[in-house]
């Protein structure tokens, strides 16, 4: 088997549709509503590679859990300040190298599909 540096993995979570109270009107702030959630997650592989090892592993399955609970129970007035908090969740995760989040709002528009914002963010490098 060849011995490539594998060097750095893309994990997405595609489409994790949840509800939560999200707006600024009083409807909004009563009745929960869709939130759709994609997350782009890079690491570094080469110790999962070479141990094949969960705990050398990026654990999405936690991490997809923790969104879970966060979004599900939590209030947010701004799109902006959901997918800050699930960023931030995302890139507690020490083996997280760099994080995108795109979280969705269905029907907030008249005529449009829905309206989303993303927000990025990457770990410094150590010395």
């Amino acid at each position: 088997m060849s011995r490539l540096e594998p060097g750095r993995a893309t994990i997405r979570i595609k489409n994790l549709r949840l509800r939560t109270f999200i707006g600024i009107n009083e409807e909004e702030k009563q009745k929960q509503q869709d939130v759709v959630i994609n997350v782009i997650m890079q690491y570094r592989v080469n110790s999962a590679v070479e141990h094949n090892d969960i705990d050398h592993a990026l654990n999405y399955r936690t991490i997809n859990k923790a969104i879970i609970t966060h979004v599900e129970t939590g209030q947010f007035l701004l799109l902006e300040r959901l997918a800050s908090e699930v960023l931030e969740l995302v890139m507690t995760d020490p083996k997280v190298d760099y994080a995108e989040v795109e979280i969705d709002k269905p029907h907030a528009l008249r005529f449009a599909d829905s309206v989303s914002i993303t927000l990025c963010d990457r770990r410094t490098a150590q010395p």
